[in-house]
């Protein structure tokens, strides 16, 4: 059934939920599945999401096996990809290749928030290691940035 899911100040009408429910890698931030969750929405290959990072906050490093498409629709905040940062800020458009290890950050004085569309089937997010970590850290701008 075709539909529209309302939205009022970046909350739209369904489930606000933590942004993970447990692990220590990320501070501050909420999710919401706008559209591939819901009853009636199964034939989407994707999920419509949206991530809202409070100022200070950052999601978790990680990786995965699928790309992700990112697009900033408030505030700033500054994103590690693999062995960079980089700023972002309203209507800028991410791409995350697989195996690329990410992370946000909120920078500004309001919160960042950004929609992220990923494949309905997905691999877990893998966190980095000694070594990634090491290896992550080799670059400057990245190791002053970086949360884990």
């Amino acid at each position: 059934m075709a539909k529209i899911i309302r939205s009022e100040n970046y909350r739209w009408d369904v489930p606000l939920k933590e942004y993970k429910s447990d692990g220590t890698g990320f501070r501050d931030i909420t999710r919401q599945t706008i559209l591939g969750e819901a009853e009636g929405e199964e034939r989407l290959n994707f999920l419509t999401r949206y991530f809202e990072v409070q100022p200070g906050g950052y999601s978790s490093l990680e990786h995965h096996e699928h790309p992700h498409a990112v697009v900033i629709i408030r505030g700033e905040g500054e994103v590690i990809l693999k062995d960079r940062v980089e700023p972002v800020g309203l209507h800028d458009c991410v791409y995350i290749s697989p195996h690329t290890y990410h992370q946000f950050h909120a920078t500004g004085a309001e919160p960042l928030g950004f929609l992220c569309i990923v494949d309905r089937e997905r691999d877990r997010p893998q966190v980095p290691g000694d070594t990634d970590l090491e290896n992550l850290r080799k670059h400057p701008d990245v190791a002053k940035r970086l949360r884990v």
